[in-house]
């Protein structure tokens, strides 16, 4: 008997057991995909990640289905780091499994729905659903069920497909689809009879009345003399031209060439592409540091001697990125693979050109904006150690990319809490993944940030780190100079423009004059966060979740940021009808309007998760600015990141406060890294910058840390904070949420779920709490917070929570309440 142990891509924390053949199990090796029978009739791709000879002993395993690959697509490293993230983060390893893969490798069934064959069916004895199905099943032979959904306009239709199946009309069967489709890309070239000079005279006498087609061909000639071989030079020895190419020379269109191909003048064939390639251009001179660069650059190599990971702490524009570019040079010479992870998409678009005038086409990207058949074709680039992936741009997802022979991995904006997953599991931290991944891999680690988080510096600073500092910016560009404007002040002396200062106003018309261009920083999306009746105060909110509606006033309606529900902006109020409504508080939408009247005359531009919706959103946002088409740029947290524009002379900060009084502990932390960061944009080139914060509380010791770059300040104040109160990195914290629709029974099993923990475990547990939003999606949420000591085992302390959960599933009457643990949580 022979069997191999897999995972499958749904969320349970144990593999299973399947049987094979014995020349299945001499060909089946770890890290290969078996197709498999899962339930009753469902059938999902599994992950084979060990054979054996073991029979299970609590059921009769299945035979798997089929084989999917020839050799192994997921490394033993992989698998065994995946293991880790399951463990670490308390989540079951399917999660990890499907999180990891690119959703085109895991074949899920498609179940399809078809009619049986020569069965009279009377369509009186029909519903009106049943007939709808009925009736698109004789227009195409089978159906799956998302065409059945949209067919009804409904999500519930399993009852109808399933009164069908029992009155016979309907079979279901399962269908297994690849859904990975190489890139064909259409090329011609000329008919063989063609090629002497004999055929070429026949040829013209051919298409002497057809001008159109001719001038196809003499354009085709053109581009044979002029094209380089792209290596698949043809055996008749022509170079290969595409369809799209020569139709877009020509100035034609493809219903000519395909005319010519017909008169058999022109052949077409297809040659498989990749979808994303880069032709970047290698630089001839060297990169030059400055002395202080050169400095941490040989301090870095230094530290990497001892230690295994080193933070890089350099201010804003200390040129951090040319260190990278150095080092990844130092690497790439020795053969390694590179991975280089940015916190925001956004960045990638920035970065990507610069690395490539270094590297050329050895640099891959990998992030969810990409669309899968992409993804696939970095994922085998990687596998395969191709000259194409040396170094791997990505975001978070990027961890997960199967490599062979890594050697260093950056992790820059090491303190951004994008670096986190928050849902779905696993939430796993991509920072605390990476160094884990190096580990296995032997590789090296480099965090760099100018804010870096207090967990990491307490790291550096207690020597399980390396620590580099850089105190200057590149150039000897002086930091920016930091104004307060308190607003109360302000709005008491009637010196308010809308959300504007009367000195923000004269900056930004200073910087304009000059035809220097400005950021303005407002971290909340959307037109105003609530719409309020004057008359009796009610405020509509969303009827699924605990918030008020955004309203959005480009599109005129309020929107739910949380479920996505929307409704049209009301023009009376829904409560006592009265048409006085006011909006309180302001989006960057709210800026964008005031800007637009205030600056008539000045190109202005937003960017937010609503502007950059498309799959080049922020390539086009980033790009029209860098080449000046903008003068300003308001936007969300999405600009604090590491951006460089050598023109913005200026940065606003719209309000300061709205980040200051969350309810959460490192609030404080998050400010300032968030205002230093978006400071940090401003005069990045040789003259100085200017950064206007308007705040009400201009004495506030976070916003005066900012004004005076105090990082270590920060730092000391919230260190002290942390040891008193029992936060990280004193203690490690674990959130446990729970979800359910009925409140009483939620409370219920929240306060049971505590009380057991509290026994158990001989450390502080907060709770049950409800959060800030107490519902969302109509599932009400509780939270307990576990603090474990830095000196109590954090393996031991899982073991015994994920014990009482185990057994607080087993209770009936909790069974319907979801729980999830949340590692780390940020």
């Amino acid at each position: 008997m022979y069997f191999a142990e897999v995972i499958l891509p749904l969320s349970l924390a144990k593999t299973f057991t399947y049987s094979v053949s014995e020349t299945e199990f001499l060909y089946i090796k770890k890290g290969m995909r078996v197709a498999v029978p899962f339930g009753k009739s469902k059938i999902f791709t599994a992950l084979v990640i060990e054979t054996h000879q073991n029979k299970p002993e609590l059921y009769d395993a299945k035979e798997i289905h089929q084989i999917l690959d020839e050799k192994p697509i997921v490394t033993e490293i992989q698998i065994a780091h995946w293991q880790w993230i399951a463990s670490y983060y308390m989540c079951a390893i399917g999660d990890v499994y499907r999180g990891a893969m690119p959703s085109a490798l895991l074949l899920e069934s498609e179940t399809l729905i078809s009619q049986k064959t020569n069965l009279f069916v009377d369509t009186n004895l029909l519903s009106d659903d049943e007939f709808l199905v009925y009736e698109a099943l004789q227009q195409q032979n089978s159906l799956k069920i998302q065409d059945i959904i949209a067919i009804l306009n409904k999500k519930n239709i399993f009852p109808v497909i399933q009164k069908l199946v029992d009155k016979n009309i309907l079979v279901l069967q399962e269908e297994i689809q690849e859904s990975y489709k190489p890139k064909l890309v259409r090329y011609v070239r000329l008919h063989p009879k063609y090629e002497s000079n004999q055929g070429l005279s026949e040829l013209l006498e051919t298409l002497k009345n057809a001008n159109k087609q001719k001038e196809v061909v003499m354009h085709y000639f053109q581009l044979s003399a002029t094209q380089k071989s792209q290596g698949e030079a043809e055996k008749n020895g022509a170079k290969p031209i595409t369809v799209k190419k020569l139709v877009e020379q020509a100035n034609s269109s493809s219903a000519i060439v395909k005319a010519l191909i017909e008169k058999e003048i022109f052949e077409d064939y297809f040659l498989q592409e990749d979808r994303v390639h880069f032709n970047g251009k290698i630089r001839d001179e060297e990169l030059q540091l400055s002395q202080a660069q050169q400095a941490a650059f040989e301090e870095i190599k230094d530290r990497f001697i001892l230690k295994e990971v080193c933070l890089l702490h350099g201010v804003t524009s200390s040129g951090k990125t040319e260190i990278y570019i150095k080092l990844i040079e130092e690497y790439l010479a020795t053969g390694k693979q590179i991975l280089y992870l940015l916190p925001e998409i956004a960045l990638t678009t920035q970065l990507v050109g610069r690395l490539r005038s270094y590297f050329g086409n050895k640099v891959a990207v990998f992030h969810s904006k990409y669309n899968n058949n992409e993804r696939i074709e970095v994922w085998n680039q990687v596998l395969q150690n191709s000259e194409k992936a040396q170094v791997v741009i990505g975001a978070r997802s990027a961890l997960f990319l199967p490599f062979h022979n890594l050697g260093f991995i950056i992790v820059d904006e090491e303190h951004e809490q994008t670096f986190k997953q928050a849902d779905p599991a696993p939430r796993y931290h991509a920072r605390d993944a990476a160094i884990v991944l190096a580990h296995s891999h032997k590789a090296k680690v480099l965090l760099g940030s100018a804010t870096p988080s207090i967990e990491t510096y307490f790291n550096a600073k207690s020597d399980k780190f390396g620590l580099v500092e850089i105190s200057e910016r590149f150039g000897n560009v002086r930091m920016p100079n930091i104004e307060l404007v308190d607003l109360k002040d302000k709005y008491f002396r009637k010196k308010m423009t809308g959300h504007f200062s009367d000195v923000l106003i004269e900056e930004i018309t200073n910087a304009l004059s000059l035809g220097e261009q400005v950021i303005l920083f407002q971290n909340r999306r959307g037109y105003s966060p609530v719409i309020e009746c004057i008359t009796c105060g009610h405020v509509p909110q969303c009827q699924q979740c605990d918030v008020s509606l955004t309203y959005h006033k480009h599109k005129n309606q309020l929107r739910c940021h949380y479920c996505g529900y929307t409704m049209a902006k009301p023009t009376h109020c829904h409560e006592c009808s009265s048409v006085d409504l006011t909006t309180k508080g302001f989006g960057t939408e709210q800026i964008e309007q005031e800007l637009l009247s205030i600056f008539p005359n000045s190109k202005i531009g937003r960017m937010d998760q609503d502007t950059t919706r498309g799959k080049f959103g922020f390539e086009k946002i980033i790009d029209s600015f860098k080449n000046r088409e903008m003068d300003i740029l308001v936007g969300t947290q999405m600009l604090a990141k590491g951006l460089d524009f050598d023109n913005v002379s200026l940065v606003g900060i719209m309000n300061a406060d709205n980040m200051l009084y969350h309810p959460d502990f490192r609030a404080f932390e998050r400010s300032f890294q968030m205002m230093t960061q978006v400071a940090g944009r401003a005069g990045r080139s040789q003259k100085q910058g200017k950064v206007i914060i308007q705040t009400y509380n201009p004495n506030h010791n976070t916003i005066q840390q900012v004004t005076k770059n105090d990082y270590f300040g920060m730092y000391n104040e919230q260190l002290y904070d942390r040891q008193i109160y029992k936060y990280p990195p004193y203690f490690r914290l674990i959130k446990l949420t729970l979800k359910q629709r009925d409140f009483d029974k939620l409370k219920e099993g929240a306060m049971w779920l505590y009380q057991v923990i509290s026994q158990n475990l001989n450390m502080p547990v907060l709770g049950p709490e409800e959060p800030a939003i107490s519902r969302i999606r109509n599932e009400y949420i509780r939270m307990i917070i576990i603090k474990i000591p830095q000196n109590v085992s954090i393996g031991n302390t899982k073991r015994t929570i994920q014990k009482m959960l185990n057994s607080f599933e087993a209770v009936a009457q909790f069974r319907a309440i979801k729980v999830t643990s949340n590692v780390d949580f940020y």
